[in-house]
């Protein structure tokens, strides 16, 4: 009786990948800040950060996307991220950093087209809603990250003005910018990053006037005619 009831949970869980990717990346918010404490903080992220990859590989296998250019997108990030950790070369790290964050926009896109594919709404695409959201978030986080590394200075705060910006510094800017919440002391003061929030606040704007309005509108009971 047990195990019928385990492979059923099994096969539930196989059907929504999209849950387990937006789980994962909302426990990453709370556990990113005991990560940059640690003294084995950077293993640490790496580690998660893989896990979250192999996550999105599964989404984009559901999706219609190209598993290619995922692939493609995925190894070298790992290897460059195990690379610079192994030969303590951080310079490496940002170029992975910019492959991840592509890899989470390719994804995100991927969910999208999921999501616009059919008219019916799926219990895994109501999840792949936030999924996405959380994707986006992470990718100009990645972004921001790498702004930083070549455009010096590129983010100011109140608290260390001078020091460059933490990650959980730069999600919190990209989880208020997408939100439209504007809730942040961190503040873009190159150019560069000036125009990477303008896009990552155009790109909220459109997700939830294209997308989200669209789910909406198909699990709302339409009332027969009069």
């Amino acid at each position: 009786m047990a195990s019928a009831r385990t492979l059923r949970w099994l096969v539930a869980a196989r059907r929504q990948p999209s849950a387990w990717l937006l789980l994962v990346q909302l426990a990453g918010v709370v556990i990113y800040p005991a990560m940059e404490g640690a003294a084995a903080g950077q293993v640490a992220f790496g580690a998660f950060g893989i896990v979250v990859l192999m996550l999105a590989l599964w989404v984009v296998n559901r999706s219609a996307a190209s598993n290619l250019v995922a692939w493609g997108l995925a190894v070298p990030s790992v290897m460059l991220s195990v690379f610079s950790l192994l030969q303590r070369q951080p310079e490496l790290l940002v170029h992975a950093h910019v492959l991840e964050g592509a890899l989470y926009f390719y994804t995100a896109g991927a969910l999208i087209a999921y999501m616009l594919h059919d008219h019916t709404v799926t219990r895994d695409e109501l999840y792949a809603v936030g999924a996405t959201f959380t994707l986006l978030a992470w990718g100009f986080a990645f972004a921001f990250t790498a702004c930083q590394a070549w455009f010096p200075g590129s983010f100011l705060a109140a608290v260390s003005p001078d020091q460059p910006r933490t990650w959980t510094e730069l999600l919190f800017l990209s989880f208020s910018v997408l939100s439209g919440v504007g809730l942040s002391d961190v503040i873009p003061v190159r150019s560069p990053a000036r125009a990477l929030v303008m896009l990552e606040a155009f790109a909220g704007v459109m997700y939830v006037a294209v997308v989200v309005s669209r789910l909406v509108g198909l699990t709302v009971p339409r009332l027969p005619p009069r």
